[in-house]
């Protein structure tokens, strides 16, 4: 785990998925080595690189045993009062979305993080101490060529980031439903998906082109003093980072592709400067993206980086860029925990 002198944690893990079928048509072989913690991959000709993170999860590792690794101590921490915020990130079909929700007409046992994350939330109210009350609010939108569009409603076109003293940093006139059960948030969450703007490529037919956000707001009542706080737990699933010579996009796609990597890379330099132990300006500011969760990266957040990669050589310099990008979220770092 990363973390600067102020506190700030990040933990990063790596996610492995098998080939494809795209690699293997390509004759793609596998060019990644692992432990636990570490993974080293080889370019053709080129000597072994190797990085260290947080945990490796290797393809065999099943959805349950993902989640508990990843979203278990996140989500008991924002149950706490807490705010916190899994990313999903990697180049195009590298697994992001089916870490996150889990693929089409999933199961009880292929679903992903959010199905999960909702029975998880649930039994923690169910269990929890009886001086104790809890309300939920759910929120889904997407950023789209650095727009704010409400998944949940999406008349809602262009919304704005907003602060105040009351309620610090939030995304005006977007919706907030409360809910009561696991199936009402299911719902919101599988109407909001289908809202999804997305679009062929070459690397995945049902590419998603913009970063959704799906995201609660847990207020948390003690009765015996009547005091309230409210945590936020973000649910972020990355635009895929992509290499545009390879994914053969042009026009209003190329347009996505220049904003989706600007995008990215402003989440880097801000991971960067939260990791930093110097006193470096954090540029939340520079897109709509990480403006947005500045509450949820900095102070006492807790923060898990996923990133998702492929085994396979045909994309070796796709899988080299992503283990950078996490490996910079704790390169900065003095201390490990």
């Amino acid at each position: 785990m990363s973390t600067n002198e102020d506190g700030v944690n990040i933990r990063v893990i790596c996610r492995m998925r098998p080939l494809n079928n795209l690699e293997k048509s390509t004759g793609g072989q596998k060019c990644v080595e692992y432990t636990n913690t570490t993974i080293q991959v080889t370019l053709m000709g080129e000597k072994p690189q190797e990085f260290t993170f947080d945990r490796i999860i290797n393809p065999s590792t099943n959805q349950k045993e993902v989640f508990e690794i990843v979203a278990c101590p996140v989500i008991e921490s924002v149950m706490q009062g807490y705010n916190g915020t899994i990313f999903c990130y990697g180049q195009t079909s590298s697994g992001k979305t089916f870490t996150m929700e889990g693929p089409d007409n999933y199961t009880d046992e292929t679903k992903g993080l959010i199905p999960r994350m909702m029975e998880k939330v649930f039994d923690l109210i169910i269990n929890a101490s009886e001086d104790q009350e809890f309300q939920i609010k759910v929120s889904f939108i997407e950023i789209y060529n650095e727009r704010i569009i409400d998944l949940i409603d999406n008349t809602k076109q262009n919304l704005q980031v907003k602060e105040c003293k009351t309620r610090g940093i939030y995304i005006q006139d977007a919706s907030e439903i409360f809910v009561t059960s696991t199936y009402e948030m299911l719902e919101i969450m599988k109407a909001g998906s289908l809202n999804r703007t997305q679009a062929a490529t070459r690397m995945n037919e049902r590419s998603s082109r913009s970063h959704s956000l799906f995201y609660l707001q847990v207020y948390k009542k003690n009765i015996a003093t009547d005091t309230t706080t409210i945590s936020k737990l973000y649910f972020v699933d990355l635009a895929g980072s992509e290499k545009i010579s390879k994914t053969n996009v042009s026009g209003q796609q190329l347009e996505e592709a220049k904003n989706i990597n600007k995008s990215l890379t402003c989440l880097g330099m801000v991971i960067n400067a939260l990791t930093s132990n110097g006193k470096e300006h954090i540029p939340y500011r520079d897109s709509k993206l990480t403006r947005i969760l500045q509450e949820s990266l900095g102070g006492n957040a807790k923060t898990t980086l996923v990133i998702n990669i492929s085994m396979c050589s045909y994309n070796d310099k796709e899988i080299l860029q992503t283990l950078r990008f996490g490996f910079r979220a704790k390169i900065n770092n003095k201390h490990s925990l």
